[in-house]
């Protein structure tokens, strides 16, 4: 037996040391009976009513010294049953009181952690770490840890994720990170002032119950119509700037790092390699002052947002760390479709370009809100032409690119011959993309 083998087979025998989260932990979990009993007031609020009129003083009483100590006793058991251990391969999580469960993550394919702290969590001292795993909808998570114990264990499987032995994985520590762009809180909050959704949903909120008012008079619909629209003014608004605060993008061997928000604070990382498309968003009022936002596709995770307010040419150089190699085509660069297309979308046609180099397609849509989309050769999966009666009658026809993240970018309204030869071409150009690509790697 060779020395490798010897070592394997060594490791293999040793025991797996199990660990449990932080006892802070059964606190959260309590909530769920009650949360149960709110979710059924909630749904039913006339038959939870006359159910309460029913019961005394007393017996109200009873059923909380009842009611509490169980979900106390629910927490406790929870976490007393919740094990997690780091092996050689994998991060496998053991819950389940009555029924149990084991997750095996494999560390290669975990391609990025995060790690959050709701505002509580950050005056406990705990964090959560949410992982992003190859060929799963929704995230794993281990909440919660120690916050000094969370950034170790991130650490510690980005680093077996990246190949380094588990001797040594330990060693390696976080990665350094250099920072590229911070968003200062004024100008975030004046792009939030500037954003049409801002001013619409506020208008609605406004008028909607007014209207409501005038026709109905009743409190109670004025009301149920009210409060969703002041809650959706106020996600749009204060919600989105609590959220972005202090956006801060940082650059490290394991991707792009962002960290933000208020009150509750995210760590996030961009995986390298795994990102489909980006798109460079232009609000109409974001023009004069030359500012942009910068959203992702990435495969498999959910982190949606690069930039959420930047200068564009501080946007492009960032954009230039997620798409090496990838340039953002100038708005002089970008073909408008024929003059035809105007029978098929007046107006907006005016909102549509292509521009296809020889890293990415690039197809602009929107005439107001302009989003252009930039999808590298290499992660194109299948490529797609459309073309209505109407759009056949006049010679146009639509292109789409469908790419890993089960999104589709369109090039909207081209010459049909344009049309049909890069349909072709892009084929070609994907498959010699994905066969020079780099692997996804961490630590690159």
């Amino acid at each position: 037996m060779t020395t490798q083998g010897v070592d394997d087979a060594v490791r293999e025998k040793q025991p797996i040391t199990e660990r449990r989260l932080h006892p802070v932990t059964p606190l959260r979990r309590a909530w769920a009976p009650i949360a149960v009993l709110i979710g059924w007031a909630v749904h039913d609020p006339d038959q939870a009513q006359r159910q309460l009129t029913r019961l005394t003083t007393t017996t109200l009483l009873l059923a909380l010294a009842v009611l509490v100590p169980a979900a106390a006793l629910y927490g406790f058991l929870t976490w007393w049953f919740t094990h997690f251990a780091v092996t050689d391969s994998e991060l496998r999580v053991r819950t389940g009181l009555l029924f149990r469960r084991t997750a095996h993550i494999r560390l290669e394919r975990i391609q990025a952690i995060d790690i959050t702290q709701p505002l509580l969590a950050r005056v406990a001292g705990v964090a959560k770490l949410k992982l992003d795993v190859i060929g799963t909808d929704k995230k794993d998570e281990l909440a919660f840890l120690d916050a000094e114990e969370a950034r170790t264990l991130r650490a510690e499987l980005l680093a077996r994720a990246a190949g380094f032995a588990p001797e040594t994985a330990h060693e390696v520590g976080e990665a350094p990170s250099r920072q590229l762009l911070r968003v200062p809180p004024t100008v975030l909050a004046i792009s939030l002032v500037l954003t049409g959704a801002t001013w619409g949903t506020l208008a609605a909120a406004i008028a909607v119950p007014t209207i409501l008012w005038l026709v109905t008079e009743s409190v109670w619909t004025v009301l149920a119509t009210a409060v969703p629209l002041i809650g959706a003014a106020g996600a749009s608004s204060v919600g989105r700037f609590v959220a972005e605060y202090d956006w801060t993008v940082g650059e490290s061997p394991d991707g792009l790092r962002i960290d933000h928000g208020l009150l509750d604070r995210a760590h996030e990382t961009v995986p390298p390699g795994r990102v489909q498309t980006v798109r460079i968003v232009e609000p109409l009022l974001w023009r004069r002052r030359g500012w942009v936002r910068v959203e992702l596709d990435v495969a498999g995770s959910s982190n949606s947002l690069l930039l959420p307010v930047a200068p564009r040419e501080v946007a492009e150089s960032v954009v230039a760390h997620v798409l090496p190699g990838t340039t953002v085509p100038s708005r002089a660069a970008l073909s408008r479709p024929p003059r035809r297309a105007a029978r098929c979308m007046p107006l907006w046609w005016r909102g549509y370009g292509l521009s296809v180099t020889e890293a990415a397609f690039a197809a602009r849509t929107g005439l107001f809100r302009r989003s252009l989309a930039l999808v590298p050769h290499a992660k194109v999966q299948s490529v797609r032409l459309t073309q209505g009666p109407w759009k056949r009658l006049w010679g146009v026809a639509d292109v789409h690119v469908d790419t890993g993240a089960n999104k589709t970018v369109t090039a909207r309204l081209r010459d049909a011959e344009e049309a049909a030869e890069l349909l072709r071409s892009q084929a070609e150009r994907s498959r010699t993309g994905r066969r020079d690509a780099r692997p996804d790697r961490w630590m690159a």
